[in-house]
């Protein structure tokens, strides 16, 4: 299969830090992911100033504190991106991130950013998608809280303001941080494939790395998974995140499993060639055989090597002339 485009989302992670937002990207590096990934917003244009937090997000960061306030802190300036993004170039790993209103999505379309990610919460806002589609990228979109027909809608508005149909791949998602296990639903991955024909993917905030693996498994293109430095750092979305050494052993794991998952035509493969002779068997001479005597079924029988004529000419074999003489258990 192609190779599956493995997205570290580093989200908002760095806590605001362009320090840690490289330290980010080192690791992202170093576990094999193809991309990291950002978040590009204004706070000013994403949330009003009472907007409350979600559940999650009041047991991970100050409960007194507003989401406006929070999500303040964790902006990145034009400045930071172009610094990252040279980072990025330097390391070997592409750089993503997800706009959120629209002056970001120029500031990303500006820096030359190829592949636009859109995230979950705007899957419903069609200003934003018609602004994405008319820029003709590449697009991957998170569909958690969406049912299928807001999916459809979306893909429609995306495909008619310009965006072709094979540029988008769509994410399965759920955006509860952590999601139980029970709300996970792989296999509407698989309907939306089946639905829309489009690639597919999976944007994945269980705990761990067993889902993203099995969604490869079950077809998946493109995988996100949030990682951090560290779980107990103060911030949204640490807890919900891998650290470095899950998050290599989740690449490695989807790299594996990218082998394993084949061509899908049954044959057997060349490690286990050698095999044949040795696990399947012979038809063989069970007592002397003299030359002109019939084969029959007390002077044959079946044993290993499997070098010899196959036991599926057994009924061939019976009745005909040796046409020498056999010792026990020659090959016939």
């Amino acid at each position: 299969m192609d190779k599956v485009f493995i997205i570290a989302e580093a989200g908002v992670n760095h806590n605001g830090s362009i320090a840690l937002a490289k330290k980010l990207i080192d690791v992202a590096s170093e576990a094999g992911a193809d991309a990291v990934k950002f978040q590009t917003f204004k706070a000013e244009k994403l949330v009003s100033k009472n907007a409350p937090k979600a559940a999650y997000q009041k047991k991970t960061t100050d409960p007194a504190e507003s989401q406006f306030e929070m999500i303040k802190k964790l902006e990145l300036d034009v400045n930071a991106h172009k610094e990252l993004m040279t980072y990025c170039k330097q390391k070997g790993i592409m750089f993503l991130s997800t706009p959120f209103d629209h002056d970001s999505i120029e500031l990303l379309n500006n820096l030359g950013l190829e592949i636009f990610k859109i995230p979950s919460g705007e899957i419903t806002n069609l200003p934003y998608l018609r602004h994405i589609g008319s820029l003709k990228k590449r697009v991957i979109m998170s569909t958690g809280m969406a049912d299928i027909g807001e999916i459809e809608d979306a893909l429609d508005v995306l495909i008619t303001a310009g965006t072709p149909k094979e540029n988008i791949t769509i994410l399965h998602a759920n955006t509860m941080y952590p999601t139980p296990m029970e709300d996970v639903n792989l296999r509407a991955m698989q309907i939306i494939a089946c639905t829309f024909g489009c690639d597919v993917g999976y944007s994945d905030h269980t705990l761990g790395i067993e889902v993203p693996i099995a969604a490869v498994a079950m077809g998946a293109k493109v995988i996100e998974k949030h990682f951090t430095l560290d779980k107990t750092m103060e911030g949204p979305d640490h807890k919900a995140s891998l650290e470095p050494d899950e998050l290599k052993a989740m690449v490695q794991a989807i790299r594996n499993i990218e082998k394993a998952l084949g061509s899908g035509i049954k044959k057997p493969s060349p490690s286990e060639r050698p095999n044949i002779e040795v696990a399947r068997k012979s038809i063989v001479a069970a007592r002397p055989i003299k030359k002109g005597e019939l084969f029959t079924e007390e002077n044959l029988t079946i044993k290993r090597p499997g070098n010899g004529i196959s036991p599926m000419r057994w009924d061939e074999i019976i009745g005909t002339e040796a046409q020498k003489d056999y010792k026990v258990d020659e090959l016939i």
